[in-house]
């Protein structure tokens, strides 16, 4: 897969505001809403040409109705589609809005902007909650204990529709006006649009510009006039004729499912476990989490602190993009948590230990908004840290640490969620449609969807043993804090990390291990996690009093991390991997070719591993990214990026690397 070209630099949106409070775009010099009315606009242009209010009370439960928009702006017209289905739509249903903003407005505009409707304010309350770590790329929010989401699409819209997969029943064509935004209203726009549109799509805009509604029609939309708003004499509405969508390549097509009873087990209670469970049980799914421990998080995801680290790239790498969407989302996850106890936004300073490192450091303070991460000198990187340092770094402000553990209990205290305590699962059989986990040969769980979250044990069973997955030992240290070490105020990232105090400890880690298979503290690793604190701070090292430890006397903990050979996780629907090398046998010869050919999939069978040492930024959004593969939503990563992280990538390469 190709990396994506490093993106314009980012451009908030800049305000202005008149004299009754209202704000217009500096950048466009246009209005976000009509003077009259934003909230009568938005009913009459977007609800009712649409037909919203009537759609919204024929879904059937359970059904879910996704709208698509150019132009999140305010989130006015967001926050009136939620309040509508909030009344019209049965219980059970969801909404999924997905919105593409090229200048998102800060915080406090938002909230400026929102208190311009007091009748929105209960949801309007619950978006500002969670209008944080809005950075460029896919971010996905949620509300209405996940009934109804927000994929906001941060830039261009035409790059972010172009990695968009979705099926959109409505369009909210906003946006400033063509004549103020030209460069929106192409055709490769409403090209987007057809594509992405579910067969009878309807779509209103406030603009009637000609050359729009023509445009459109040659999209495969039928066009039609009606009553303007305010002072505009008319408006745009349309419904889609045509049947969109480009085909996938076959190996990274939905499934489907055979069943559409919605029970699932899953295996493994970390937090990749757990946050599948959470995201099904979200959509109405009664889920079966099966943990083989006496309580969830015992294994990897067991430390005391994990450290939001974001290792980026400036060149727009699947990877870079994950980490930068799962980041937004765990964060606004995590505000949900008692901060200082389970979680902490401390910041994060990567220090810049070498050479190399500030070479790279400079590439990526270029490549990213310094509302993500702001390069400091030394003077201000020990004034954040609150301690000496030797280097200056990367400063992330909004990142920091959380305790693992609490947010698997957070996941798992959402309705609809089964823990099965000292369940080991030894192997799967299908039958019926129906999964069945056998214990020693005893059946004790079985349900037509299976996602097997196990880490590396994940390749344990017959059906997944072709999964690449390697298991690495790593080792943190607990030192015991003193007076003098309670000043550090961030995490501080190097070769290795040591994040501030926590229950009178700080977490010091964390070694690297390809050798070792058991989980026994080491006074080796213990020794070598003190020279990675050396390396941080001297100073640190020093109030720790950290030479005079004895390495044999420290505590601590070991567990396995799991990786892919690509250092991608590995999320979504498996294949029978004999049938699959069959299928698509002639990749073999001719690389480019896409057979014509159903993949194998094996119904029902999910995975979600590989997650390495960024368990804290990819986890909670891979639990929507499952979720997505099998409810046929929204994908709330670039598709793209979602295709990195399928599980088929590796026997599409072993097909083609001659393997």
């Amino acid at each position: 897969m190709q990396d994506q070209p490093t993106p314009p630099r980012f451009q908030p949106a800049e305000l202005d505001w008149d004299a009754s409070g209202q704000p217009q775009s500096r950048q466009y010099g246009d209005v976000y809403f009509s003077r009259a009315s934003g909230l009568a606009e938005t009913e009459h242009v977007f609800l009712a040409q649409n037909a919203l209010a009537e759609r919204f009370a024929a879904l059937a439960p359970g059904q879910a109705f996704t709208i698509g928009e150019t132009g999140f702006g305010t989130g006015l017209n967001f926050l009136c589609a939620w309040q509508l289905f909030e009344r019209q739509a049965p219980a059970s249903a969801r909404l999924h809005f997905v919105s593409v903003e090229k200048h998102p407005l800060s915080a406090a505009d938002l909230q400026r902007a929102l208190a311009l409707w007091p009748e929105l304010e209960p949801l309007a309350s619950e978006l500002r909650s969670q209008y944080l770590a809005i950075h460029p790329g896919f971010q996905r929010l949620t509300f209405a204990a996940g009934r109804v989401s927000l994929t906001l699409l941060v830039g261009d819209v035409l790059d972010g529709l172009p990695a968009l997969d979705a099926r959109v029943d409505a369009w909210f064509l906003d946006g400033f006006a063509p004549a103020k935004n030209p460069d929106m209203w192409q055709p490769a726009l409403f090209a987007e649009l057809a594509r992405l549109s579910a067969p009878g799509a309807t779509l209103g805009t406030f603009t009637s510009a000609g050359f729009v509604r023509r445009g459109l029609a040659e999209a495969g939309f039928d066009m039609q006039r009606a009553p303007g708003f305010g002072h505009k004499r008319e408006i745009l509405r349309g419904r889609f004729l045509g049947q969109g969508g480009i085909a996938p390549k076959p190996w990274f097509a939905r499934p489907g499912q055979a069943s559409r009873e919605r029970r699932a087990l899953v295996i493994g209670a970390g937090l990749a476990g757990c946050a599948s469970a959470a995201s099904l049980a979200a959509r109405g799914w009664q889920v079966t989490l099966l943990e083989r421990h006496a309580e969830a998080a015992q294994e990897g995801s067991g430390n005391p602190q994990g450290v939001l680290y974001l290792k980026l790239s400036a060149h727009g790498t699947a990877l870079s993009r994950l980490v930068v969407g799962g980041f937004g989302y765990t964060r606004r996850l995590l505000e949900r948590l008692q901060r200082g106890r389970d979680w902490d936004a401390c910041g994060v300073l990567q220090l810049a230990y070498d050479d190399k490192e500030r070479e790279r450091q400079a590439e990526l303070a270029g490549a990213f908004p310094a509302e993500l991460v702001r390069p400091v000198g030394r003077a201000e990187a020990e004034q954040l840290a609150g301690i000496g340092l030797a280097d200056g770094g990367l400063f992330y402000p909004d990142a920091g640490w959380a305790h693992p553990p609490a947010v698997c209990r957070y996941l798992l205290a959402q309705p609809n969620i089964e823990l099965r305590r000292h369940q080991a699962v030894l192997s799967l059989v299908h039958e019926g449609g129906q999964w069945q986990a056998l214990a020693e040969g005893e059946v004790i769980a079985t349900a037509p969807v299976v996602v097997i979250a196990g880490a590396a044990d994940s390749a344990g069973f017959e059906q997944s043993a072709w999964l690449p997955l390697k298991r690495i030992r790593g080792q943190i240290t607990a030192l015991p804090a003193s007076d003098a070490s309670q000043a550090l105020r961030t995490v501080l990232c190097a070769k290795g990390y040591v994040a501030p105090v926590r229950d009178g400890q700080h977490t010091l880690g964390a070694s690297f291990n390809f050798k070792r298979a058991d989980t026994q503290l080491s006074a080796e690793e213990h020794r070598s996690n003190l020279e990675l604190l050396a390396g941080i701070s001297a100073d640190l090292e020093e109030r720790l009093q950290a030479s005079a430890q004895q390495p044999e006397q420290l505590d601590g903990r070991a567990a396995f991390r799991c990786t892919s050979p690509d250092y991608l996780p590995v999320i979504g629907p498996l294949a029978d991997a004999g049938r699959f090398l069959e299928a698509y046998a002639a990749l073999s010869r001719n690389a480019r070719q896409v057979p014509d050919v159903a993949c194998p999939w094996q119904d029902g069978l999910y995975v979600n591993t590989a997650h390495g040492s960024r368990g804290m930024i990819s986890t909670l959004l891979s639990g929507e990214l499952l979720a997505a593969w099998l409810e046929d939503e929204p994908l709330p990563l670039p598709r793209e990026v979602a295709e990195a992280c399928h599980p088929n990538r590796f026997l599409v390469r072993r097909l083609v690397r001659g393997e």
